[in-house]
């Protein structure tokens, strides 16, 4: 017999140590937790304070346990943070193996006295060894950042075409998440009039030749993840700036704009914004994100991470020549600023199609996981908004790896959890109601815009669909409160009339105002302003004097008197601070007409008339030009106009037949 049994002996104890877990927390995970314990440690005596009936554990109540540890000693205490701490700690401080939410295992030893407390913070397990390498300069766990890449070729380079360099944190296909679908549809419509070259890091950079986004790209670069080894605490610009910040993808990136002549660069998300470029597309405004945050929670990491992205995004924002928003909403908070564009998120309206709605009581949410806004706007709508609901089907699409997100997943039968799916225009067929419970959020929502799309009524949250424009009781329900929230859904489960006018409201309005086609127009333009140098802007009766000078100058011009324009649209090209040219339209039932055109003499044929019309936002555009007038026709049938009928004598002075071009 060994000095050890034999000294166990002695003191009065049992010497085969026992196993006594805390369980203590939801049962999904309590019981998760347990079976591991099993696995792990089969063939030892198992007890657990718990309420739960678990085979193969012996349950045991709290004060129960001290008659229990003077018979028996604890050989390990699996404990489940934070509700299990304060027991284990009690009876078997040295002995606690701690898990939490994700399930993932540490044993909390006074040794280890940061790596413990982190982790009973909540840090990931793998983050909890971590320390600043300036600070340990010589520990052997560092950041790998890419050192090489693979290049695609994919549309053939097209003579004449300007082209155009698009960096993004994450390569835009499959589909998974808003990010994707906006980046994926404006290079689509971007690549019309432009040959792109996308520069990306990917998860997978060796499967990307098997994916759609080469038939509209000219190159693809594409870089391997980072693996970012720091905490999120240690440095003073955001942790997500640092994580993707590379000299070598710099070095490349410089090395094509030089080699085939990239004038221009769009960077998408702020945490880019280090690259630098001419674009700098903020999907959201961050600080905002993280200001919604720091005014619910108190604590010092969260406004840590607000000071960091205020002063890292408002310096970035004053750096490029343009900046894009989603939204007015989004302008503002970037006060407006002069470099400022809006160009909305969008919905792809071919794709989304409206269909028939099935009878039923189905409510779909559709967000994903890794967005961490997300994950808050599914905890509060199962903890606030279920409990209200009844007879009701709830199903999430959550994408990938939900459970690594949300490990405490709930157990109803009326709730179903999807993880990514390649296409999820058939979980909208098959809803009744689409829900946004968003609680913080910043940009706009592209997946109430995509539900919209579909033609499903929609309940959401004031964040939820916050920017879009929509109208409370004519395209949307908004409900913020839990118990407003849960009866507006039941209202319009139960009054099939209102969710059909709703739905049918929504979908006329994207159709008018979020189809890609016209967003991607508004980008092109953009885009061809920072090549050409021209601006267009809406004019003012103070620029009458100017249209008055540029009209006299173009003899083959329409000859108003210029203060008349103002009764419909006048735009006008400023190249260098000088009016170039301007154009006046009109909107006649959804279609508009250009009704007059003209460039100063000095401008002329130098993209100042190509930069006014393709200012138009519009699909359907028609005009009237002189038969003779055979530049103006060229250019038109260069931008895409044909001719489609003829007015005889519509000119005077001297009198001729217009023809007649539609886009």
């Amino acid at each position: 017999m060994s000095f050890k049994r034999k000294l166990w002996q002695l003191l009065g104890k049992d010497p085969e140590a026992i196993i006594v877990s805390f369980p203590i927390g939801p049962e999904v995970l309590a019981r998760a937790m347990m079976a591991e314990v099993l696995s792990l440690l089969p063939g030892r005596e198992h007890y657990a304070v718990t309420h739960l009936e678990i085979e193969g554990v012996t349950s045991i109540a709290i004060e129960d346990l001290r008659m229990l540890v003077l018979r028996k000693r604890i050989g390990l205490a699996p404990t489940l943070l934070p509700g299990g701490f304060v027991p284990a700690f009690r009876y078997a401080p040295r002995k606690i193996l701690a898990y939490n939410a994700r399930l993932e295992r540490h044993h909390l030893r006074p040794s280890a006295p940061i790596a413990s407390t982190l982790f009973m913070m909540g840090v990931p397990l793998d983050r909890i060894w971590l320390r600043p390498k300036w600070l340990f300069p010589f520990r052997r766990d560092h950041t790998v950042k890419p050192s090489m890449h693979h290049e695609y070729e994919g549309r053939p380079l097209r003579e004449g075409k300007p082209r155009m360099a698009v960096l993004t944190p994450y390569f835009p296909y499959p589909l998974s998440h808003g990010g994707a679908v906006r980046i994926y549809n404006l290079l689509r419509e971007g690549a019309r009039d432009f040959d792109i070259f996308l520069f990306s890091f990917a998860e997978k950079p060796a499967s990307i030749p098997h994916t759609p986004v080469l038939d509209f790209c000219s190159r693809i670069v594409a870089f391997p993840n980072p693996r970012y080894r720091e905490p999120r605490w240690a440095s003073f610009r955001p942790p997500e700036v640092n994580e993707f910040a590379s000299a070598y993808v710099r070095e490349v990136i410089r090395d094509y704009r030089e080699r085939f002549g990239l004038r221009v660069m769009q960077v998408e998300y702020t945490q880019m914004a280090s690259y630098g470029g001419d674009i700098l597309v903020e999907h959201d405004v961050t600080f905002d994100l993280h200001q919604q945050v720091a005014s619910t929670d108190k604590g010092l990491s969260a406004h840590w991470d607000l000071k960091r992205w205020w002063l890292f995004e408002t310096q970035a924002v004053r750096r490029y020549p343009r900046v894009v928003v989603m939204s007015e909403k989004d302008a503002g908070l970037l006060g407006h600023a002069p470099n400022v564009r809006v160009v909305p998120n969008g919905v792809d309206l071919k794709r989304f199609q409206p269909t028939p709605e099935h009878a039923g009581r189905q409510i779909l949410f559709v967000g994903s996981f890794r967005h961490f806004p997300n994950v808050v706007a599914f905890r509060w709508f199962m903890e606030q908004v279920w409990p209200r609901l009844s007879n009701v089907r709830f199903v999430t699409i959550a994408g990938p790896n939900p459970e690594l997100y949300l490990r405490d997943m709930p157990q109803d039968p009326d709730v179903e959890i999807h993880g990514f799916v390649s296409d999820v225009r058939p979980f909208y067929e098959a809803a009744n109601v689409v829900v946004v419970p968003t609680q913080v959020s910043a940009g706009t929502n592209l997946k109430a815009l995509e539900s919209l799309a579909c033609r499903r009524a929609m309940v959401s949250t004031t964040s939820g669909c916050a920017g879009l424009g929509l109208e409370q009781g004519t395209h949307v329900w908004i409900a913020d409160e839990p118990d407003v929230f849960a009866e507006a859904i039941e209202i319009l489960l139960k009054d099939h009339e209102l969710r059909s006018d709703i739905a049918a409201e929504g979908r006329a309005f994207v159709e008018k105002h979020y189809g890609w086609g016209r967003i991607g127009q508004l980008q092109s333009r953009m885009w061809s302003e920072l090549l050409t140098g021209i601006v267009v802007r809406r004019g003012t009766r103070a620029d009458v004097p100017e249209l008055r000078r540029i009209q006299v100058a173009y003899q083959t011009a329409s000859h108003w008197e210029p203060e008349t324009y103002f009764e419909f649209d006048v735009f006008l090209a400023e190249r260098a601070g000088t009016v170039a040219g301007f154009l006046v339209t009109r909107d006649i039932a959804g279609e508009v007409e250009v009704l007059n055109l003209a460039t100063a003499p000095e401008a002329r044929r130098q993209g100042v008339a190509t930069a006014l019309l393709e200012s138009i936002a519009a699909d359907d555009i028609f005009l009237e030009v002189r038969e003779s007038n055979m530049v103006a026709r060229k250019l038109y049938e260069k931008l895409g106009f044909i001719v489609v009928g003829s007015r005889p004598e519509y000119y005077d002075d001297p009198v001729e037949t217009a023809l007649v071009m539609r886009l």
